[in-house]
């Protein structure tokens, strides 16, 4: 019940989340799967989260408590990369998996969780992982510059047609709330609002960061004229010959 998408691009990284975490008739739940560190002229991370909620919030909990932890001991706050903060956020996935996971299964619950760890830490390039239930991870590259989290289908084609590491941002941005609109259209347990975080490549502080809400005047454009403009080229394509 989650729609994460993160893009590394030449001119900086989009990130992109819904915040829906059930979905039913009766019942439907909204939380931030988006988590943002900023130690401005130092480090921008930015976490997206998929799976088990309390896996998750337990995982960023662990992480977050590295703000107090001894001076020597590795923290997202000290890593010297961002190779060093996906394994710190691995490590932390792990533990929370040995610590939950076996009372979660036998209560026939899924405690399997994903996560996007993406950003910058001064002195290295802007960097982006997709991290596993089990911890282990793997890194974005100019063939796959994006990853996706939980219902990736429905938005991925429109992913892979356009966005490239030259794509322009704003170009970006479009593509990616496009991709969110087919999933949204396809899957109820997908749903606004999206939080969306523009970080502009080695300016180690946070672009836009923006919440995109029911009603939103441009994403409800885009909506119309998505779709109404995927009708128009549909109905201007030949019919197969083969049916006559």
């Amino acid at each position: 019940m989650t729609y994460c998408v993160a893009i590394r691009l030449d001119s900086g990284m989009i990130f992109a989340s819904d915040s829906r975490t059930n979905a039913g008739v009766d019942h439907v739940a909204t939380f931030c799967k988006m988590k943002v560190y900023e130690k401005v002229d130092d480090r921008v991370i930015i976490i997206l989260s998929s799976g088990n909620l309390s896996v998750t919030q337990a995982v960023i909990n662990m992480l977050d408590r590295h703000k107090f932890a001894a001076s020597d001991e590795p923290t997202i706050w000290n890593a010297q990369s961002m190779f060093d903060v996906a394994s710190l956020a691995g490590e932390a996935l792990r533990e929370i998996q040995r610590r939950d996971g076996p009372s979660l299964s036998q209560s026939g619950i899924d405690a399997s969780a994903n996560l996007i760890v993406g950003g910058q830490i001064a002195g290295e390039n802007q960097r982006l992982f997709h991290l596993y239930p089990q911890g282990n991870f793997i890194e974005s590259s100019e063939e796959t510059p994006y990853f996706q989290l939980g219902e990736s289908k429905y938005g991925k084609p429109i992913l892979d047609r356009v966005v490239t590491t030259g794509t322009p941002q704003k170009e970006a941005a479009k593509c990616v709330l496009i991709s969110f609109d087919s999933t949204i259209k396809s899957n109820i347990s997908v749903g606004l609002p999206i939080d969306m975080l523009w970080y502009p490549n080695n300016s180690l502080r946070i672009g836009v960061q923006q919440r995109i809400r029911d009603g939103d005047p441009y994403f409800s454009m885009l909506r119309q004229r998505w779709g109404g403009g995927l009708r128009r080229v549909f109905g201007e394509l030949p019919d197969p010959d083969w049916l006559e």
